[in-house]
């Protein structure tokens, strides 16, 4: 054999291990098998769905109340178009509120 012919070798070598690394990190065993369960996939979509769905429902009702506050505190502050705007906004929404509770 000679030198160059080690040299590729060794090479290839290298490359196939680099291919069985990276095939290893991605996982792709554990996805073929739940490619062949139909059932254990739609199971992990719905519970994925679910979480993204609670975890959107929490975030907004947090943004909501800390926009709701900031503008009742700038409505506190009296200021001449925005303060009476802002005032009737909050108006609005704390009515609706007291309508569905």
């Amino acid at each position: 054999m000679t030198i160059l012919n080690r040299r590729m070798a060794k090479s290839l070598y290298n490359k196939i291990n680099e291919v069985e690394r990276k095939l290893e990190r991605a996982n792709i065993a554990e996805f073929m098998r739940l490619l062949h369960k139909p059932a254990r996939l739609i199971y992990l979509n719905f519970l994925g769905g679910l979480a993204r769905g609670f975890g959107i429902a929490i975030g907004l009702t947090i943004i909501a109340s800390l926009f709701l506050v900031v503008l009742t505190r700038l409505a506190e502050l009296n200021l001449p178009v925005i303060g009476e705007f802002i005032a009737n906004l909050v108006r609005i929404v704390n009515q609706n509120l007291k309508y569905y509770y």
